[in-house]
């Protein structure tokens, strides 16, 4: 088996640090071919905005430590939609109804989804 692109490697630290804080419904979507803005976007729910909040923390606090940096957040105040980031990787993190009202999954439904343990 062929060893990860770093690119996965960043969207599984970036999934991983929203499980640590409980993140709901992880998903990485593997975006390459579909879109020439990133590789791989990683999608997790809070049930709160303060956990939204805390997701998207732990998602830059660990980033960071593994080498990455973001070139840009977006929605971080609402703790509604948090959007991270990080060139080929892009990490949404949303509250409950945002993410049912976006459906970026739907949009993105010829995405392969990547399992995230």
């Amino acid at each position: 088996m062929a060893s990860e692109s770093s690119n996965l490697k960043a969207a599984r630290v970036a999934a991983e640090a929203a499980l640590a804080k409980k993140a709901e419904d992880v998903v990485i979507l593997d975006v390459r071919g579909l879109t020439s803005y990133a590789d791989y976007f990683v999608l997790a729910t809070g049930t709160s905005d303060r956990q939204v909040m805390a997701i998207a923390d732990s998602i830059q606090e660990e980033m960071r430590k593994a080498g990455h940096r973001e070139l840009g957040i977006e929605g971080y105040e609402l703790g509604e939609w948090v959007l991270l980031d990080y060139g080929d990787v892009v990490a949404h993190v949303f509250d409950e109804d945002i993410r049912r009202l976006y459906d970026i999954e739907g949009l993105w439904a010829e995405a392969p989804r990547i399992p995230v343990e």
